[in-house]
């Protein structure tokens, strides 16, 4: 519940950050790729210390409620920031938050989950977390369909969420501890060793190239919108479109990936993207290929996002569980900075159709690639 309110604040926000970026400031598509790298990646660089805190100290909780209430604050700025060196502050600060965050939630629930129910548990926090990424652009696109220029009202719809986030995981939500750390005499120090383990070598590898080709959805969506697929006015929408098809795949994709092995999933889910970029670029726009290349989107992020975190957190040691999946969060999202602030540079000089198709094609050549390096993973370690 805390992951659904918290997607609501960010993801209204994040519904009308291309439009409001490009359209209302008037930023290039090179500023926009560069605030959009932030919001992917800046959360980097405190993912490993917020997973390693929360290994050291013991209580995961409330390394997360500093990282929920930094992202609150931020909420604060979005009301004031209107320049790209503000925006762009603002966009730091509460990724940083998200950054903090991430790990300990997840060790959370990892720690409280049977082994072999581990991709499922994830994929029901991912359901409710984006069904929350759901409602934030809806209410987003509800509150511009009666205030057409009503950005700051979705932002304080924004800031109210988050402080419902804050106040339940403050006092609602247990601290839970993993199991063998609870058991410890005493807290020692994490070692680099705990997580220098060939396997989880491997998947941050692979996760760390197709996260250089993993495009921020606001492209794909402007994209779109150059084509003619829709009107600007339905431009929220597309993160919901996205998000319903993430919500309805996460737990059946996850509970699947249980089965047949969360490295093949995560690899082939990429599939899914490439699809969504060709959407993109399709050279007869409908309304059919836009509706295409929401759902493909929301495929991808169901088979892999949550996968990402079951896979390293079966990786590493229970008590260094927190930083193991902090350590394959971190690769991705730098990644992804890279990714975004390189198409916005890439988009502006070839022009979107170019840039998308140069991407899928390197995209699809790099899948077979990671998908015969990460498949040993799903066997036992001893066999891998």
């Amino acid at each position: 519940m805390v992951s659904l309110f918290t997607d609501i604040s960010s993801e209204s926000v994040a519904a009308i950050l291309p439009l409001y970026l490009t359209g209302v400031l008037g930023l290039s598509t090179i500023s926009y790729g560069f605030i959009d790298g932030l919001y992917q990646g800046v959360s980097a660089l405190v993912r490993v210390a917020g997973g390693w805190a929360a290994d050291r100290g013991g209580h995961p909780k409330w390394v997360a409620f500093v990282g929920y209430a930094l992202s609150c604050v931020a909420r604060v700025g979005f009301l004031f920031a209107s320049t790209f060196g503000g925006i762009s502050a603002v966009v730091s600060a509460d990724r940083i938050g998200k950054g903090i965050r991430t790990a300990p939630r997840d060790a959370i629930i990892s720690g409280a989950t049977p082994p072999e129910h581990v991709g499922r548990a994830f994929g029901v926090h991912r359901t409710l977390d984006t069904t929350g990424a759901a409602i934030g652009p809806l209410l987003a696109f509800l509150i511009l369909w009666w205030i057409p220029d009503g950005y700051r009202t979705v932002m304080v719809v924004s800031l109210a969420a988050a402080v419902i986030g804050v106040a339940i995981l403050g006092f609602l939500v247990p601290d839970a501890v993993p199991e063998r750390a609870r058991t410890l005499p005493e807290r020692v120090p994490l070692r680099i060793r705990e997580l220098a383990n060939p396997r989880l070598t491997r998947l941050l590898a692979v996760a760390g190239v197709l996260g250089l080709l993993t495009v921020g959805d606001g492209f794909i969506y402007l994209a779109l919108l150059d084509h003619g697929g829709f009107a600007a006015h339905w431009f929220p929408l597309m993160y919901v479109g996205t998000n319903l098809a993430y919500l309805s795949g996460a737990t059946p994709i996850g509970a699947f990936a249980d089965r047949v092995g969360r490295a093949r999933i995560l690899v082939l889910g990429h599939l899914a993207l490439v699809g969504a970029y060709a959407c993109a670029v399709a050279p007869f726009p409908t309304a059919a290929t836009t509706i295409a290349a929401l759902v493909l989107l929301g495929t991808f992020y169901a088979a892999t996002d949550g996968l990402t975190a079951a896979l390293a957190g079966a990786m590493v040691d229970p008590v260094a569980r927190a930083s193991g999946i902090a350590g394959a969060q971190t690769v991705v999202a730098l990644a992804r900075l890279c990714a975004s602030a390189g198409f916005g540079i890439l988009w502006y000089v070839q022009g979107p159709s170019t840039a998308f198709v140069l991407i899928g094609a390197v995209l699809l050549l790099v899948i077979p690639l990671g998908l015969a390096t990460l498949t040993p993973l799903d066997a036992p370690e001893s066999s891998a």
